[in-house]
């Protein structure tokens, strides 16, 4: 099988990879705790800040010490992430903190050390990818200058930023906005002139994170934002384009077969009356038809009579 593949013949991801980083007290890990039976990597002891309300049976949390027992775990205990369906980073910048330990005992790292903590850093995603999971990376906020303007951006260094933004299929800030009086927590997926994002899910480019717990920090609903609102409408959109290739491969398996049934003028003319029926799908489509039908019809010696515009037995004509 050759390497150059069709966009019918592409396996779909059914796994989202996201970030979402804001300030301190935003929410982020009880956010990225709302994915479907999630694993908290808890690098930042962030689950201490957690609603025990909200860490119910489905979560699992490995409280990392030290990047061995990350190496342990996605090397050794990978059996015991089956029953998980979303991993959790918190936070990737500490993670790299980790990393840095790991790499230098303790010491600030030298010009060449990076190459061995970078190596580390997408070992680390690797993994993780293939796991076949959700993915959610919590990161911090930083900024950087572009002009005049201060961009928010996740708190980490740029070259592991770049090469992992570019994996992600959502990059989400999360803020507390003031609207009409009252405070509302958001998470902006598209990116604007303040803050950097990533939107490849066609979800809306802003959305209301919903208050779940009453003043006396008692639950109000359930903590499913990130399943519900995320992750199940990327699902819909997935069998939108899956139920899309069924009908285009199906559509490449009935041309075939109608072009390999073709014995004579008859076939040919009847082929090509239909041919149009298959337009909603593209045009990529009616090429292929046309080119197995070409060939075919030239196999059978097919005349083609400009008059009639129909297709003649070579001994009729």
């Amino acid at each position: 099988m050759g390497l150059i593949k069709k966009s019918n013949e592409i396996a779909i991801q059914r796994n989202v990879k996201m970030m979402v980083y804001g300030q301190a007290g935003m929410g982020k890990t009880t956010l990225a705790l709302s994915a479907p039976n999630p694993l908290l990597l808890d690098f930042d002891n962030g689950v201490k800040r957690v609603n025990n309300a909200h860490l119910d049976d489905s979560v699992g949390i490995v409280q990392i010490t030290n990047w061995q027992e990350v190496i342990q775990l996605l090397t050794q205990e990978q059996a015991e992430l089956s029953t998980f369906d979303t991993i959790v980073v918190d936070t990737i910048g500490k993670m790299m903190d980790f990393i840095i330990a790991y790499r230098c005992n303790g010491r600030q790292p030298r010009v060449q050390d990076w190459g061995t903590i970078n190596n580390d850093f997408k070992w680390f995603v690797s993994s993780l990818s293939q796991l076949q999971k959700h993915i959610i990376f919590v990161a911090h906020r930083d900024s950087r200058k572009e002009g005049d303007d201060t961009v928010f951006i996740p708190a980490l260094r740029e070259k592991n930023y770049n090469s992992i933004v570019t994996e992600l299929d959502l990059l989400g800030y999360v803020e507390m906005k003031n609207e009409n009086g009252f405070q509302k927590r958001t998470i902006t997926f598209d990116p604007t002139s303040r803050n950097d994002g990533k939107n490849t899910c066609q979800l809306p480019g802003v959305m209301v994170i919903p208050n779940i717990l009453d003043q006396n920090g008692q639950p109000t609903q359930a903590n499913d934002f990130i399943q519900k609102s995320i992750i199940a409408k990327y699902q819909v959109m997935i069998a939108v384009k899956e139920e899309a290739i069924n009908k285009y491969n199906e559509a490449l398996d009935e041309i075939r077969q109608a072009v390999e049934i073709m014995t004579d003028a008859q076939g040919a003319n009847h082929f090509l009356a239909h041919i149009s029926d298959y337009k909603d799908l593209g045009n990529s489509i009616l090429i292929f038809a046309r080119d197995l039908f070409s060939k075919r019809v030239k196999a059978l010696n097919l005349k083609y009579n400009k008059v009639t515009k129909q297709y003649e037995d070579a001994t009729a004509a």
